[in-house]
């Protein structure tokens, strides 16, 4: 089981057919509208890592608010001073810089600036 109450091996399911779904011919349309996928390198593993997320864009920044945020491992690669990161935007690769922060409350924002 991953850390919280989602367990990893149902998450990776979900999003192995989110990410299908967002490369469909019918649904990829509506879904990369409202759905980036980020690839990066974890820090400790060095291995490459993709995954949906929902995404705000406003100019070439980027917010990422992390749903149960405990539950996932991915967003801790940019905490501190952040790093590197490629988005895919409605089929466009792009290259940022993304920092990691948790508020007072818990939640996690991940603030990316795209490079222009």
């Amino acid at each position: 089981m991953g850390r919280g109450s989602f367990p990893s091996g149902l998450a990776r399911s979900f999003n192995a057919r989110i990410m299908a779904l967002r490369s469909s011919p019918r649904w990829g349309r509506f879904l990369r509208r409202h759905l980036a996928v980020v690839t990066y390198t974890g820090r400790r593993s060095g291995r490459t890592f993709s995954t949906p997320v929902a995404y705000r864009q406003t100019g070439d920044a980027v917010v990422i608010q992390v749903a149960m945020p405990d539950a996932k491992q991915w967003w801790r690669n940019f905490l501190g001073e952040g790093g590197p990161i490629s988005l895919n935007l409605d089929g466009v690769d792009r290259a940022g810089h993304a920092v990691a922060r948790r508020d007072d409350r818990g939640r996690v924002t991940v603030t990316v600036d795209l490079t222009p």
